[in-house]
């Protein structure tokens, strides 16, 4: 099996999911973030997520449009509390915080180098 550009970071807190993408994101990738969040959904009424994004390359144009990832996305709102971003590029940050006022989801992102701020925000009560 091909190595993942995203893989899951030991949160220790859950219902904390926390991932590091680096490199390319691919569809297999984004499928299987989207199953890990999926199983979380059903198993927990809130989570929230920490995703890091440590040198990112782009993304393949079928991971932005997987179908598995669209359903977990549309779930997404009734099911996340925090949602945190680390080291985001500039079209994701500006997403995020375009849209975090009109969302149930409370979003942030943080630069790479606030990565310990954002691990602290996301596990603050």
């Amino acid at each position: 099996m091909a190595s993942r550009s995203i893989r899951a970071i030991p949160a220790a807190l859950p219902p904390l999911y926390a991932f590091e993408a680096d490199g390319r994101i691919t569809a297999p990738d984004v499928e299987w973030m989207a199953g890990v969040l999926q199983a979380a959904f059903e198993a927990q009424e809130t989570v929230d997520i920490l995703i890091v994004m440590r040198d990112y390359q782009g993304l393949d144009i079928g991971a932005a449009f997987d179908p598995k990832a669209l359903r977990a996305q549309a779930r997404a709102a009734s099911h996340v509390g925090k949602y945190a971003v680390v080291g985001a590029p500039d079209w994701a940050e500006t997403m995020i915080n375009l849209f975090s006022p009109v969302s149930p989801v409370e979003a942030r992102t943080f630069d790479l180098e606030d990565e310990a701020a954002a691990w602290d925000w996301v596990r603050a009560a």
